[in-house]
């Protein structure tokens, strides 16, 4: 039986279609049977594959990967890299879509999702270089150098600035050409309020605590199973781990310097809670994008999925989207196998 699409299910299917054209794909486009929901699948993204790579510390990682652009496409290879305690599976809906037409991957980081439970790492700089190293083991500098462009929500807002920070101070190549943070704190302004009860409770009431964590992520309604996966989700993390996670010394200065240090074409999409930050990084960096999601929850690539895909595939394709983005990528990798070389004539 034909399911009967309503408004919103039509419109994301010519949303679909949009983000075709916008990224230059035309008629190699496949829509996706049936009309995509925000939501996805809970603990799967159809169509996608599970991958694993091991750290240089030894921790075994999971990430999902899906689409596969042709070579020579200029198609962007799309990163996602979600928040605290968070699966890769809660992109489900920009996976679904980008995957279409383009390479996606989205890391379960150390601790979360299928990926292994550490004894330790659980810090910026170790989460930052496991983005490295899944970069290099999806094989993102080989060539044909297809350029990356790097999500990352909440706590991984903060983890993909110190690996971009990292990799500018070490003088490493990278494949990334382009910088999504979404809703978290960068640095500016006033700090965001915090919740001086949250750990006692996250240690007295674990459940509890993630749950109401988890329900204050949304605004839309969301399928109470599904909402009750990512729960559980949340509670694989080591509990002392999703502390750590949070209690990281790092000057809030240290965030707005990272962010501005970097070249690179950056988008900022926030809610009403960091539009003030939002506000501040516009005034000082003209250049960078911003985004106000007004009606969405913390989660808000869920709530307005559809919203947030148009805006994603729009800024994919005037960032990393063609070949002079490529061909910067050649010449970095260039510069780096040619320090390299010259490092070991020494």
């Amino acid at each position: 039986m034909r399911a009967i699409q309503g408004p919103r299910e039509h419109a994301c299917r010519l949303r679909r279609q949009t983000l075709v054209h916008l990224l230059g794909l035309g008629a190699a486009f496949s829509p996706l049977a049936g009309a995509a929901t925000s939501e996805g699948s809970a603990g799967s993204v159809p169509g996608a594959r599970s991958r694993w790579f091991t750290t240089s510390d030894g921790v075994r990682l999971h990430y999902v990967e899906a689409g596969a652009p042709s070579a020579g496409s200029g198609a962007a290879t799309v990163v996602f890299v979600p928040g605290w305690t968070m699966p890769a599976w809660i992109w489900a809906a920009q996976i679904e879509q980008l995957a279409a037409h383009a390479r996606v991957l989205a890391l379960d980081p150390r601790g979360q999702g299928r990926s292994e439970s550490a004894r330790e790492g659980y810090h910026h700089a170790r989460r930052a270089a496991d983005i490295g190293e899944l970069l290099t083991a999806a094989r993102c500098l080989d060539p044909p150098f297809v350029p990356v462009v790097l999500v990352g929500w909440s706590l991984g807002v903060l983890e993909s600035l110190q690996y971009l920070h990292d990799a500018r101070r070490a003088g490493a190549a990278t494949p990334v050409r382009a910088l999504v943070l979404v809703d978290n704190s960068v640095g500016v302004g006033d700090p965001p309020a915090g919740d001086p009860t949250f750990f006692a409770r996250l240690r007295g009431k674990r459940r509890e605590t993630v749950s109401g964590f988890v329900a204050s992520m949304f605004k839309r309604p969301t399928d109470p199973r599904w909402r009750e996966a990512l729960v559980e989700a949340a509670l694989r993390t080591p509990l002392q781990a999703s502390i750590d996670l949070l209690r990281q010394p790092r000057p809030r200065e240290f965030w707005r310097d990272a962010l501005y240090a970097t070249t690179l074409p950056v988008l900022y999409a926030t809610t009403p809670k960091f539009a003030r930050q939002a506000e501040i990084v516009k005034a000082h960096r003209p250049a960078i994008e911003t985004r106000l999601f007004a009606d969405a929850g913390h989660a808000l690539f869920v709530d307005e999925a559809a919203a947030f895909n148009d805006m994603l595939a729009q800024f994919v394709g005037r960032t990393a989207g063609g070949p002079a983005a490529t061909g910067t990528l050649e010449r970095a990798a260039a510069r780096s196998a040619g320090a390299a070389s010259a490092g070991a004539g020494r």
